[in-house]
């Protein structure tokens, strides 16, 4: 499958290559300059450059997608492209610029597959990105994430058990994973700039029950907050104040909603 992908990705380059107004082609992702992680699983990546006054032309007609391989599914996912599912289960994503956006649309390093002569090359370099406040900062980082677990708790008290279940066990989660970036040593993997928990165990091999013990389910955030802040405890010195409400916060919880939650020691 490796193979046949990249195979793909060269014919859609050769497609484009015969295309009016396709000025290059940038594989992304596992198809851009990570290939060394392309696997079965990998789907196409993509970006497709064209002139000013071909975008819509590329977007709102497949044609020059479908005389590579027939599309089986697919559908528009944002303005700027599509999802499509080839029918021999090569699995693709892509969008189509113009030059003049691409400084205003984040991306990453990608490998440039096709490119029409006299293309200006330089304009396929990923802009500046602006990034979250502070997003490497241990103060921003432990702030977020307690703050996510006592307005989440609040919410499951109320009885909003799904939008605690986001706040406790996907954002606070999110942070937990940058802290343990800036904690512990990366044993393997690259980073994903948009998505942290991108190949997590790869990276954080002893973490494994940690992240398991954080995402117990939608009708356990209080369990998951009581483990995220035992560990916590044991890597940083926590405010008292926001530990001690967010700790009342998993007490006052009916015990009719509490499986069992078992007690960690500290280091």
């Amino acid at each position: 499958m490796p193979a046949q992908q990249l195979t793909r990705l060269q014919q859609i380059a050769d497609e484009l290559a015969e295309r009016e107004g396709s000025q290059a082609l940038l594989g992304l992702g596992s198809v851009g300059q990570d290939t060394d992680r392309l696997d079965e699983f990998s789907d196409l990546d993509f970006f497709v450059i064209v002139e000013p006054g071909f975008k819509a032309c590329y977007i709102d007609d497949l044609d020059w997608l479908n005389a590579v391989r027939p599309i089986g599914f697919s559908f528009r996912n944002t303005v700027d492209g599509h999802k499509a599912l080839f029918d021999d289960g090569i699995f693709c994503e892509f969008a189509v610029f113009e030059p003049a956006e691409l400084q205003s649309i984040p991306f990453e390093q990608g490998r440039i597959v096709w490119s029409r002569g006299g293309f200006d090359a330089d304009l396929l370099a990923p802009p500046p990105q602006r990034g979250e406040f502070r997003e490497a900062d241990e103060e921003f980082l432990l702030g977020e994430l307690l703050t996510n677990l006592y307005v989440g708790l609040g919410r499951y008290a109320r009885g909003e058990k799904l939008s605690a279940f986001f706040l406790v066990q996907h954002h606070a989660v999110v942070r937990l994973i940058a802290l343990l970036e800036l904690w512990d040593e990366v044993a393997q993997g690259s980073r994903d700039s948009f998505s942290n928990e991108r190949r997590l165990e790869q990276r954080f091999p002893g973490h494994s029950g940690l992240i398991a013990s954080v995402t117990p389910g939608y009708g356990h955030t209080p369990e998951a907050a009581e483990r995220m802040l035992e560990f916590l405890e044991t890597r940083a010195e926590l405010n008292e104040l926001i530990t001690q409400v967010i700790r009342g916060l998993i007490r006052d919880v009916p015990i009719s909603d509490l499986s069992v939650r078992p007690r960690l020691r500290r280091r």
